[in-house]
């Protein structure tokens, strides 16, 4: 084992999960969709915490969001069976997202959808390193982390990436590239598959 390898654990309270959020507001500080959602940033940063959370919710709860042990870094994943909270998302989006945007923000989330594996898998909802602190191996170690879960189990993962400057991170790791969501004026999104192994 590696020794500088980060160490990634789970996040297992409140507090830890507060942590997660913070953390993936400022990973997300630069990210095109989140951005393009809320571009003003009061409002990113009023608004981007409740989003995340709504997506969180149930991998906070299923036990299936890591952190890294420093907290700089987080992915949170849905396991097979287990699914986002939709009534709390679009709560989010119908009560944050200006009317002009709403309808392609719900195309662009809803086309993720058509994407996903028919099978069972687990699904990579979030994932970021806080800004100061990429390349140094942590999303790479949260990544590998979760996946040795898929493939103990079998399983493929899926993922869509909101950022392509992400996608070469994803293919290392053995994700493909399935598609291109264009939704209106939202930035361009990624759906990527990892067969199971």
């Amino acid at each position: 084992m590696d020794m500088n390898r980060p160490k990634v654990v789970t996040v297992t309270d409140d507090a830890d999960a507060d942590r997660a959020i913070a953390t993936l507001v400022l990973a997300f500080s630069a990210d095109p969709v989140a951005r393009w959602i809320y571009n003003d940033p009061d409002h990113y940063l009023r608004h981007i915490p409740r989003l995340f959370r709504a997506l969180g919710t149930s991998s906070f709860g299923a036990g299936a969001a890591q952190c890294s042990s420093d907290g700089l870094g987080v992915a949170l994943w849905l396991p097979p069976g287990v699914h986002a909270e939709d009534e709390k998302l679009e709560a989010v989006i119908r009560e944050t997202v200006g009317a002009e945007k709403r309808a392609d923000v719900g195309t662009a989330f809803e086309r993720t959808e058509q994407y996903r594996p028919t099978e069972a898998h687990w699904y990579l909802s979030l994932i970021g390193v806080e800004a100061l602190h990429r390349n140094k191996g942590l999303g790479a170690a949260l990544l590998e982390y979760g996946l040795r879960q898929c493939d103990r189990e079998h399983r493929p993962a899926y993922l869509w990436s909101s950022n392509p400057l992400n996608t070469s991170l994803y293919k290392r790791h053995g994700f493909e590239i399935v598609g291109t969501i264009k939704a209106g004026p939202v930035p361009l999104m990624f759906p990527m598959v990892r067969h199971a192994r």
